[in-house]
This record gives C-alpha cells, sequence and structure tokens, in this order.
C-alpha cells in the first residue's frame, strides 16, 4: 500500500515532474528484497528496446544499523497509471531511485521515478532522506 506520495519539481529542460512513493505493505507482505528489485528493472527498457538489467546499478549500505538495498536504473520507464493497467506508457531518458529498507515486521519501500535531469537533481535529497531513517 502507499503510504505517502510526493512530487518531484521538474529540473529545468524537463517538461514533466517526478514523484517519489513510500510503500509499507504490513507485517510479513511486500515480497524480499531480490523480486521486488527485479520488479523495478522489469518496469524499464534499455534504449534498444531490450532489457534493462545491465543498466542497473544495485548497492548496498548500511543505515544506523539497518542494512539497506538500494537500485539506481536510467532507460525507457513504462509507465503505469496503476498496477494491474493493461498497458504502459514508455517514457524514454528516465532514472529510477530506489531503496529496501527492513522495517521492525515488513520492508518499506521507496521509490523516485523522474525524468534523468529531475532525478539527478533530486538525487541528493533522496539519499539524504534514505540516510535519515532509524530503528524504532
Amino acid at each position: 500500500m502507499r503510504a505517502a506520495n510526493y512530487v518531484v519539481p521538474a529540473a529545468g529542460g524537463d517538461s514533466e515532474a517526478g514523484e517519489c512513493a513510500v510503500y509499507y505493505f504490513g507485517a510479513g507482505q511486500g515480497g524480499g528484497v531480490d523480486a521486488n528489485i527485479e520488479r523495478w528493472i522489469s518496469q524499464f527498457r534499455a534504449p534498444d528496446g531490450g532489457s534493462a538489467k545491465s543498466l542497473a546499478k544495485r548497492s548496498e549500505k548500511t543505515v544506523h544499523g539497518l542494512k539497506v538495498s538500494m537500485l539506481d536504473l536510467t532507460g525507457t520507464y513504462l509507465f503505469k497509471p496503476f498496477p494491474m493497467a493493461p498497458q504502459a506508457t514508455p517514457k524514454p531518458g528516465y532514472r529510477m531511485l530506489a531503496a529496501i529498507v527492513p522495517g521492525p515486521d515488513a520492508p518499506i519501500f521507496f521509490k523516485l521515478t523522474a525524468p534523468k535531469k529531475t532525478a539527478d537533481a533530486a538525487e541528493a535529497a533522496f539519499l539524504a532522506m534514505i540516510e535519515s531513517i532509524h530503528k524504532p
């Protein structure tokens, strides 16, 4: 379930804003790290139309004792207005910054998707948000 949604203002040169969504599905819900990262990668295509898997940059970091899984991916975003929408709208030149943070009973998911310049401009704020997370 989407716990919060933020508009990321368009950077100069980008024609639309991005969004930063925070998801929490409840105790024991939401799936594992690998499954979610693979699903997020599948929401993108490489510029040639192929898989975006080779473009994905995965990393892990420890934030206040929490193991955070990170994803950074640039390519063509296959935008869907809702999860089960039958068709996606291709949006070339998009970037996703994402993080999965362990919660007390289930993971918390952070996902920023935006045109590349907008995501680049928001990257420091996104990373600062992740760095601000503490154990309850």
